[in-house]
């Protein structure tokens, strides 16, 4: 979701983005990449994000603060090609709140460092097959930047890094594994019109299980096997800056997955500044 303009924070003021989702996954692979299961996992994912931005701070070093709210409504289902349907629900999903974040403007770079959690209030019910959330608080430490390696910054290599700390699951004490992301992209903005500008670009992202995964019935075999998570892709965006609209899609395949699903994703945005 943040492979690009990672470090950038919009103009002061309010800002609405909408961001569809689809991920399928057809194959569940092992410890060591190996497939062990065929089937269908599908999610579809529609989030609500609400932004403020403040005017440069006369502290630290001029930094702009926001904050922002994202809402989502999700949809998702798991089959096997063995045991037919297993799982599958519908609703409002976890919701996904920053109530920190600040951003800096240099002249050949834009940063971020952000603290925010997500809120576990998506319908859970230990031991039921149609969840929408995860019944469990996660605090998140992130940072994002976007380098410029032209004056005119039309060219940027992008990164955001994100660490996440859950809590434990209601009704099954179970404690997942802490989680590091990393989205990142190489992209190149093609002025079309004198207010209106194309991105195109490569991205990727990783998801990487860095600590055991702990509960009352988890085996060592459950606790010790660290998902990994690798995809590349590539992204569009359209930028009309005086109508304050922007629009774009990003495409990504997964690659030497461990421990989870493997299959693909595309995102669908449009953000509008007030």
């Amino acid at each position: 979701m943040s492979a690009t303009n990672s470090g950038v924070t919009p103009e002061p003021g309010f800002t609405y983005a909408n961001l569809f989702l689809f991920y399928g996954r057809d194959t569940l692979r092992g410890t060591d990449g190996e497939i062990t299961a065929t089937g269908r996992h599908s999610l579809l994912m529609d989030m609500n994000s609400f932004a403020w931005v403040s005017k440069p701070l006369r502290t630290l070093g001029g930094a702009l603060y926001s904050a922002s709210a994202t809402l989502p409504v999700a949809d998702n289902s798991l089959s096997s090609d063995e045991d037919g349907s297993i799982s599958g629900g519908g609703g409002f999903a976890d919701s996904y709140y920053q109530p920190l974040i600040l951003g800096w403007r240099k002249k050949r770079a834009d940063i971020r460092t952000i603290y925010g959690f997500l809120a576990p209030t998506g319908r859970f019910n230990a031991g039921a097959n149609d969840n929408v959330g995860s019944g469990y608080w996660t605090h998140v430490l992130a940072a994002g930047e976007t380098v410029y390696l032209t004056k005119n910054k039309a060219t940027a290599i992008s990164a955001f890094e994100m660490y996440e700390f859950h809590g434990v699951q209601q009704g099954t004490q179970i404690h997942p594994g802490e989680t590091f992301d990393l989205d990142y992209s190489l992209t190149h903005v093609f002025p079309l019109q004198s207010d209106l500008s194309l991105q195109l670009g490569l991205v990727g992202y990783g998801q990487y299980q860095t600590t055991d995964k702990t509960g009352p019935n988890i085996t060592l075999a459950q606790s010790t096997a660290h998902y990994k998570v690798n995809a590349l892709g590539f992204t569009s965006n359209v930028t009309l800056p005086a109508r304050k609209v922007s629009t774009g899609v990003k495409f990504f395949k997964e690659f030497a997955d461990k421990s989870t699903f493997q299959g693909y994703s595309v995102q669908i945005s449009i953000a509008v500044s007030f």
